[in-house]
């Protein structure tokens, strides 16, 4: 079986790591527009060859399309041209509706899954990719209904396989959640990022007074801007009406703050406190 990984990053990279634990036989060829990361792909073990997009898809079964999203809305109708007849393509991006829209176009739709892989770092690029990160995961996929059987089949038998849990949803379902789970704490990792730069102009205070608290907040203000801006775009609607939503609970805290009324604020607090239950429920399932 032959698979092409279209844009060998921590995504890409990492689901074709995971494939090679179970499918050992299987071929991997890599597409990437960085002709390094296409030596550090193969140098890793992450992919077998390095091919340009055209002659690549014609010779592959499966065709996996884990770069930026925009790129993806640009991609899904090429690849849908050149594939063989019974090759299956999924992509991996973290916007739904605009990809599916796209798909939907394509006569060849049947043969396009739309997938997400609810997994992820702040890095970046083939170094970024490891194995263990999408096992025991959650991948979503959308618009099952329109993809012809036998590619859905195919797609759900490798996700499961290394260990992923699969969920159904709409595409605007999808976007709709992703939006105040993922997108929103995405932004405001990057606006406080943002915030203590340019208020303390002193990187030496940074270092030394910075804790663990706000490396851990932070810690998504290191991903891509590559990859997150075409994410916020896409999903502009849903992430607008989130973050107006998040603002207006930053100004009811504030106001606590000014009017130093402890009481609300440690009931604020408290009923904040109750993602914890919510979050440990998700591990133990």
């Amino acid at each position: 079986m032959n698979t092409s990984i279209i844009g060998i990053g921590l995504l890409g990279g990492s689901y074709a790591l995971s494939l090679r634990d179970k499918y050992p036989k299987m071929h991997f060829i890599g597409v990437d527009a960085s002709e390094v990361h296409g030596r550090l792909a193969v140098a890793k073990g992450i992919i077998d060859e390095v091919l340009p997009l055209e002659m690549a898809v014609p010779q592959s079964d499966l065709v996996v399309l884990a770069v930026p999203v925009n790129h993806i809305v640009d991609l899904v109708p090429k690849v849908l041209d050149l594939i063989p007849p019974k090759a299956t393509v999924v992509d991996l991006g973290s916007t739904k509706r605009l990809i599916c829209e796209a798909a939907d176009k394509h006569p060849n739709r049947q043969r396009f899954v739309a997938a997400h892989p609810m997994a992820g770092t702040e890095n970046s690029g083939p170094s970024a990719a490891f194995r263990e990160l999408l096992p025991e995961k959650n991948v979503i996929l959308c618009d099952t209904q329109k993809s012809a059987s036998d590619s859905l089949a195919l797609v759900e038998a490798l996700f499961k396989d290394i260990g992923m849990k699969i969920h159904y949803m709409s595409p605007e379902e999808h976007d709709l959640h992703l939006a105040y789970v993922s997108h929103l704490s995405h932004v405001t990792s990057f606006a406080l990022g943002y915030t203590v730069l340019e208020k303390e102009k002193d990187e030496q205070n940074i270092f030394d007074m910075a804790s663990t608290g706000f490396s851990s907040t932070v810690r998504l203000a290191k991903s891509s801007p590559a990859m997150w801006a075409p994410i916020f775009d896409q999903n502009r609607e849903n992430l607008s009406r989130a973050l107006g939503d998040y603002i207006e609970f930053l100004k009811e805290y504030k106001t606590y703050i000014d009017t130093r009324d402890v009481n609300a604020s440690f009931g604020f607090m408290q009923r904040a406190n109750d993602i914890r239950r919510v979050l440990s429920g998700i591990d133990k399932k």
